[in-house]
């Protein structure tokens, strides 16, 4: 199974699993556009590089080695989306297809530097979120300043989500602030410091304000500040 093939696969089922749940032979078909027979030919190879869980009637879902992959083809389709938009002056109802194209060609140091000219940003023209990269810094200045000095960056740790993702009772401590030192200070003056831990209280319909409960107190941030926040992996219940 190709590489191409592959990615195509697991990132079909990722935006298939968020919608209903799992992936079902039908749906991923029609989305793909091939026959139902290659899909379940397909699905068991992947099944067999542990990169899905696959079951008869029941669909596909994503195995940890299955989200990594298919969250890092769609972190570098919307980077390529914001590209052709705001650079290339493309029409936005062509950079879908335009990114379907590139994901599966640029290499993770083009990655690196479209987020990096592109001033990392949080979501792709069409509005969906943008994940984080994997490399084990804090805030963007750090991705600069040592790429600058020729360091390789090492990889994270541990999984990142945004804290507009945190559920009820879930608590994470923050890991990495999307945006420059200014962006890290004005937060750090709100409390919102590294390695502090931190939930979500409210969120409000429509993309509204987000209240976290941080250092004994309540406060009220916008969507668009919020979801460039990110936690380790959540922990409920604990504080």
């Amino acid at each position: 199974m190709a590489q191409e093939h592959t990615e195509e696969y697991l990132e079909s089922i990722y935006d298939l699993q968020k919608m209903d749940g799992s992936a079902k032979t039908t749906a991923i078909a029609k989305c793909l556009d091939v026959a139902p027979a290659s899909v379940t030919e397909s699905l068991r190879n992947l099944e067999r590089k542990g990169l899905i869980q696959y079951e008869p009637y029941q669909g596909a879902t994503l195995t940890e080695a299955g989200r990594t992959i298919a969250e890092k083809i769609k972190r570098r389709h919307r980077l390529l989306e914001v590209f052709l938009t705001d650079v290339l002056k493309i029409n936005r109802a062509k950079v879908h297809d335009e990114a379907c194209k590139m994901e599966h060609t640029i290499s993770e140091e083009t990655e690196c530097a479209l987020c990096k000219m592109l001033d990392a940003p949080s979501r792709c023209p069409h509005g969906s979120p943008i994940g984080p990269c994997d490399k084990g810094i804090t805030n963007c200045t750090e991705c600069r300043t040592e790429a600058e000095a020729g360091e390789t960056l090492a990889a994270r740790e541990r999984k990142i989500i945004p804290i507009t993702d945190l559920g009820p009772e879930d608590k994470g401590k923050i890991a990495f602030i999307r945006g420059d030192c200014r962006i890290v200070q004005r937060l750090s003056d709100l409390g919102l410091t590294l390695g502090t831990t931190v939930s979500v209280t409210r969120k409000a319909p429509m993309n509204g304000p987000v209240e976290v409960f941080v250092r004994r107190t309540k406060l009220a941030i916008d969507h668009a500040i919020a979801e460039n926040i990110f936690v380790d992996a959540p922990r409920a219940g604990r504080s």
